[in-house]
């Protein structure tokens, strides 16, 4: 989804598919087309024992990003122990940010694992709002977190700190649409220039490895 059009649909998905059936037949993903390589290297973080960070970028309104997530799932249960994955909510326009401290309120309180997937479900499959701190509340507590622990933390120093770190690495890895796969400060996929949700987690296999290498 795009920044610029929060209804648009994957414009590009079509030419991503042929653009993929030409990089399958040349033997792999082609820069430009199925990836990106940035022209200044992001900001990585690695915990110890790790080399390749991967960050999916999203926002939680988001029916692409959604409709993702299993996808996502299944392919981080896979990935290799070197390999460092964390979720960063982009941070757009305003009602990009609730969203955003929404995320980062409920990872300062150690509920993001339980919470996460019930405020996708809770926002696709019920029709529940995110525009607003009070919407923000409202999903929290309908996923069992604690309101007033909530409303207090939605409101601290550390989320603020982290939203705008969000914002920063989105920005430098040029990002303008979600769901999208960075990939160790260096390059960044999606399922709208790998041809799918699947292909991207493909693209982004690919390019794990190429980082892996140097």
């Amino acid at each position: 989804m795009k920044r610029r059009d929060f209804s648009i649909q994957l414009a590009g998905a079509g030419l991503g598919v042929a653009l993929a059936g030409t990089a399958r037949a040349q033997g792999g993903p082609v820069e430009g087309q199925q990836y990106v390589r940035l022209g200044t290297a992001a900001p990585v973080t690695l915990p110890a024992g790790k080399k390749v960070e991967v960050v999916e970028f999203f926002w939680y309104e988001c029916p692409h990003c959604f409709a993702f997530e299993p996808v996502l799932e299944g392919w981080t249960k896979k990935l290799a122990p070197d390999v460092a994955f964390r979720r960063v909510p982009v941070g757009f326009t305003a009602r990009h940010q609730v969203a955003q401290k929404l995320f980062y309120a409920l990872e300062e309180m150690g509920q993001l694992a339980t919470a996460h997937r019930k405020i996708f479900n809770a926002i696709h499959g019920q029709g529940q709002r995110l525009t607003s701190e009070a919407d923000a509340l409202a999903l929290a507590t309908a996923a069992g977190v604690d309101g007033a622990k909530f409303s207090e933390t939605f409101k601290s120093f550390g989320v603020n700190t982290k939203a705008t770190k969000a914002r920063q690495l989105s920005d430098a890895y040029k990002i303008d649409g979600v769901p999208a796969l960075g990939i160790d400060g260096r390059f960044f996929t999606s399922a709208a220039l790998a041809g799918g949700h699947d292909r991207a987690v493909s693209v982004a296999d690919y390019l794990i490895d190429r980082s892996r290498k140097g």
